[in-house]
């Protein structure tokens, strides 16, 4: 096994980790999400406390001894309404019109573990403006992702068609998608795991 894992079972952060060079094992993390969710919410947290925690729960949670653990978490906001992955296309749909021609917010969390303690972590927030899209355009698009998109807490691949749902983004293109790749290499760097 590689000495660094990312605790994650995403396809999109494992690509751009890969893209980058880097030599890493994705083993996703057993953390109950929800759990936490609820907690940081009814104690008025912010989407940003949420993003880091869940990302530093995921690192610990895939500790082995003397590895490094990335841990990555994203929380969409949009008002005062807090979203999570869509359970089924019927609400991939629902939260996609509600989120049509109005600003959203999407925090990415990460953290770096190292033997059970936390080295780094960081938080970043994207401001994404969906356009004013018609129901054909978004029922072709639904028939077009298909199931993949349930595992996006937008319901979107902005890397792909999803970019096709937006008039305006704010924000870096690598937190969007999961991973905040720049700031996560720099502190990969700064703790001996890639070469300065």
């Amino acid at each position: 096994m590689s000495r660094l894992v990312l605790a994650s079972g995403s396809a999109v952060r494992a690509r751009l980790l890969g893209a980058a060079g880097i030599d890493f094992t994705a083993r996703p993390a057993d953390v109950d999400e929800d759990a936490v969710k609820q907690r940081f919410r009814a104690e008025g947290k912010s989407p940003a406390d949420l993003a880091r925690q869940l990302a530093i729960d995921k690192a610990l949670a895939g500790m082995h001894p003397d590895t490094y653990v990335i841990g990555a978490d994203q929380v969409l906001t949009c008002g005062a309404d807090w979203y999570d992955k869509p359970a089924d296309m019927a609400t991939a749909r629902a939260q996609l019109l509600a989120l049509r021609g109005r600003t959203h917010h999407l925090t990415g969390g990460l953290a770096l573990a190292y033997n059970g303690a936390i080295l780094w972590q960081h938080h970043e927030t994207a401001a994404l403006t969906m356009r004013t899209f018609s129901e054909a355009f978004l029922d072709d698009y639904l028939a077009r992702t298909g199931t993949p998109i349930l595992g996006s807490v937008g319901a979107y691949h902005y890397e792909g068609l999803g970019a096709q749902l937006f008039e305006r983004v704010e924000g870096d293109y690598f937190t969007i998608l999961g991973l905040a790749l720049l700031p996560l290499l720099g502190a990969l760097r700064k703790h001996k795991v890639l070469p300065a």
